[in-house]
């Protein structure tokens, strides 16, 4: 299995189709994965920075409170957790 840095590195030259295959390869790896990916999303831009919050969003509650931990310590962060948090708690609600 290939780790979450493998894969984002693809991300850099992937098309739509691979883009969703690496976004479902993340959401297959399961939660165990969040902080490491929390912790990227502060990080990367662009492309990678979408996929790692859709996937953070598709894993669901497992992420919220690594989100709200990482919006304590950063406030620069604090506005992108908050919306995804508020996508995650809005797709359970549905």
């Amino acid at each position: 299995m290939e780790t979450v840095n493998e894969i984002l590195t693809k991300l850099e030259t992937a098309d739509n189709t691979t883009k969703n295959e690496l976004e479902n390869e993340l959401v297959s790896i399961g939660t165990s994965v969040v902080p490491q990916l929390v912790d990227q999303l502060q990080v990367v831009r662009g492309i990678k920075r979408g996929v790692v919050a859709m996937t953070l969003i598709r894993l669901g509650d497992a992420s919220v409170k690594y989100l709200e931990k990482a919006a304590q310590e950063n406030k620069d962060f604090e506005w992108v957790a908050e919306y995804l948090i508020r996508e995650i708690k809005g797709s359970l609600a549905a």
